[in-house]
């Protein structure tokens, strides 16, 4: 289904289109996780064959594979320009080669490397923005200079910010499909919680992240600290570092728990591949952003594990949680989050309540069949042809 200019929606056949994303691929979070769920999740709109360019031969690569067409170019390192010069040519080679219909080019970084080449060999180039921008920084400044034909905003927040990048470019919200938790057995459950020493009666209050600051893990380990004398809580903080200031921040995360007394209460569990598993035995997330979170997909996780969401009240988060499925309370106050987690630890019966209306809510943002379909309705308006060119 596409609208026409005036708004009368009609039924258009979905034409068959084959979408190049292309990516870095040489870490691991948010924006990977999105590119394994578009791959195995593609079944559910036939007409749209997904395909992935990658730059690195990392964990990215590793799960794509079997699931969808991906290429390789090579590793580039912009301080070696000669690698980039390499990989440019190698996708000039493939966009010859192969026939795509539109050519996605994820982050900034991409967009400046590869967007002329897609450009020049007139592929329709789509941008995706994942996180909100200021328009300053360099390379976002090089990615301006090549005009896409459409970009795609993962939440209305980062879609306020996209003009500063591309003014007079058209912009579609698409938040993005997150596949359901797997469904887990209460013996499961209990088998998870006896792993991590949870005992009978505990609320499991988990946080699910990258070792980013702005994550908020030093505010959460503050209001935890105001709970350290109230019984029947554990919390597990998963999330590996990857970089070196990634590992610092960690290290600087177990002191600060060890300082405030935290260390038996708290499970650094660290880069985990069964994170829906954890997040099915535990009973509350939490993650106290410091600063905006541009789309929250953790959140959109655990919402579908039937979890209530406990963040700040920035970003598109505001999107996200209500007061059906959580709870939102003011950036950086460290009181009425020890507040918001003491009410949902001693009322199991509200977390219970919420478990549906949290389901609910997730699926109602992001159910992959739906999503899906809207993205190949939004990329269709792009493609030259009979298709209505028509966004809503």
């Amino acid at each position: 289904m596409v609208k026409s200019k005036n708004s009368q929606t009609v039924s258009v056949p979905l034409p068959r289109m084959r979408v190049l994303h292309i990516y870095s691929g040489n870490l691991y979070g948010g924006i990977e996780t999105l590119l394994v769920t578009l791959a195995k999740d593609q079944s559910l709109c036939p007409p749209m064959q997904l395909e992935f360019c990658l730059c690195f031969d990392g964990r990215l690569h590793r799960e794509l594979d079997g699931l969808a067409k991906t290429y390789l170019l090579n590793p580039v390192r912009l301080r070696k320009p000669w690698s980039a010069i390499a990989a440019r040519l190698k996708l000039a080679r493939l966009l010859r080669q192969e026939h795509f219909d539109v050519v996605i080019c994820h982050s900034a970084w991409c967009q400046s490397i590869f967007g002329p080449i897609v450009t020049k060999a007139g592929v329709p180039l789509v941008f995706s923005l994942h996180d909100s921008t200021d328009g300053r920084h360099w390379l976002e400044r090089l990615a301006s200079r090549v005009k896409p034909k459409l970009i795609l905003a993962n939440s209305f927040f980062t879609t306020a910010t996209a003009h500063r990048v591309y003014p007079g470019i058209p912009t579609k919200v698409i938040y993005w499909p997150v596949s359901p938790c797997s469904l887990i057995s209460e013996s499961e459950r209990n088998k998870v919680r006896s792993e991590l020493e949870v005992k009978d009666g505990e609320a499991v209050i988990i946080q699910v992240s990258r070792m980013e600051r702005w994550k908020g893990h030093l505010l959460h380990l503050e209001a935890l600290s105001k709970l350290r004398h109230k019984p029947g809580w554990v919390c597990w903080m998963v999330g590996g570092s990857q970089r070196p200031h990634e590992r610092e921040y960690f290290a600087s995360i177990q002191r600060r728990a060890a300082e405030l007394g935290l260390a038996e209460r708290i499970r650094f569990l660290g880069q985990r591949t069964d994170v829906s598993r954890l997040l099915a035995a535990a009973d509350i997330h939490c993650q106290p952003n410091l600063s905006p979170e541009p789309f929250g997909r953790t959140f959109i996780e655990a919402l579908l594990a039937g979890l209530p969401v406990v963040t700040t009240k920035m970003g598109a988060a505001l999107e996200i949680v209500n007061s059906s499925c959580g709870v939102l309370v003011d950036p950086c106050d460290a009181g009425a989050l020890a507040e918001a987690l003491s009410g949902l630890i001693d009322d199991p019966d509200r977390r219970k309540r919420q478990a549906k209306d949290s389901v609910a809510r997730a699926t109602a943002l992001c159910d992959p069949k739906t999503q899906l379909h809207v993205f190949a309705e939004t990329l269709a308006c792009i493609l030259p042809g009979p298709v209505l060119n028509s966004l809503s």
